[in-house]
């Protein structure tokens, strides 16, 4: 039984997260790409695998599914059988045939996400399903420091979710930067933070840009974000952005070439 791997894009707002629940209990991603693949496998549920556990509200454009498929698909047709299947809100970007064995969350290397937050004293209402947004000036200067201390290996447990159950809380995050969004003439206040790591804990990017915030309207110094961090307490961390800026860009593979092996995304 051949095993598929597909991108997907998706709207985020009237999902309640990535992950499947109860049946009937909510609308998540998981949940409608199982349904979409349920008549392309005759009846049968197909269990899907996911790169990111995304929340409620969270948009991807680089979601990464893995499934088992009873019979073999060309992958250009099965992406097309997809798109007619799944909602609007949905769209699987392509399809390709992967090794046995291969699984979308736990073959993944690295995470890109990306944040957008406006600023100023209203938000375009155009802009209020994708992007954040708060009523301060925030000093650009602070904030870059402030995502400049983020990277790196530590432990990152001030900045999860409480209640996770997660191994350990150590991540290893590759980059962290933050700048101006100068695309959109409506919104000139705009900044996009995108930080890339081995993983992430539950709201750990949206903590990142809580951070973010309260150092750039002044409610934090550095110094004390620094001491937070090192606390491994979330009481001590300021709260999260909203989640309606966030959006998974694009996951990290590592594959293999003439023996040696490459990343891919």
């Amino acid at each position: 039984m051949p095993t598929y791997r597909v991108t997907l894009a998706y709207d985020g707002t009237d999902f309640a997260g990535w992950q499947a629940q109860r049946a009937g209990t909510a609308r998540t991603v998981q949940g409608v790409v199982e349904d979409a693949l349920r008549p392309l496998a005759g009846g049968t549920r197909v269990a899907v695998a996911g790169a990111g556990r995304t929340d409620a509200g969270v948009h991807a454009r680089g979601q990464v599914a893995s499934f088992v498929l009873g019979s073999a698909w060309d992958p250009a047709a099965l992406q097309r059988a997809l798109n007619a299947l799944l909602p609007s809100d949905v769209r699987a970007l392509d399809a390709a045939v992967e090794a046995d064995g291969f699984h979308a969350r736990r073959d993944a290397v690295s995470k890109l996400y990306r944040y957008v937050l406006d600023t100023g004293p209203f938000q375009v209402p155009t802009r209020r399903r994708l992007a954040g947004h708060v009523p301060w000036t925030l000093d650009e200067a602070k904030m870059r420091a402030a995502a400049a201390l983020l990277v790196g290996r530590r432990d990152f447990a001030s900045l999860a979710n409480s209640g996770g159950s997660v191994k350990t809380t150590v991540r290893t995050v590759l980059r962290s930067e933050l700048t101006r969004d100068p695309s959109d003439a409506l919104a000139p206040g705009t900044f996009v933070y995108e930080v890339e790591a081995d993983g992430f804990l539950r709201k750990m990017v949206r903590s990142m840009v809580g951070g973010l915030i309260a150092v750039g309207r002044g409610a934090c110094s550095l110094a004390r974000l620094q001491e937070a961090l090192e606390a491994r307490d979330r009481r001590v961390w300021p709260a999260p952005a909203p989640a309606c800026g966030l959006t998974l860009v694009r996951v990290g593979y590592r594959a293999r070439a003439s023996g040696h092996e490459s990343r891919r995304e």
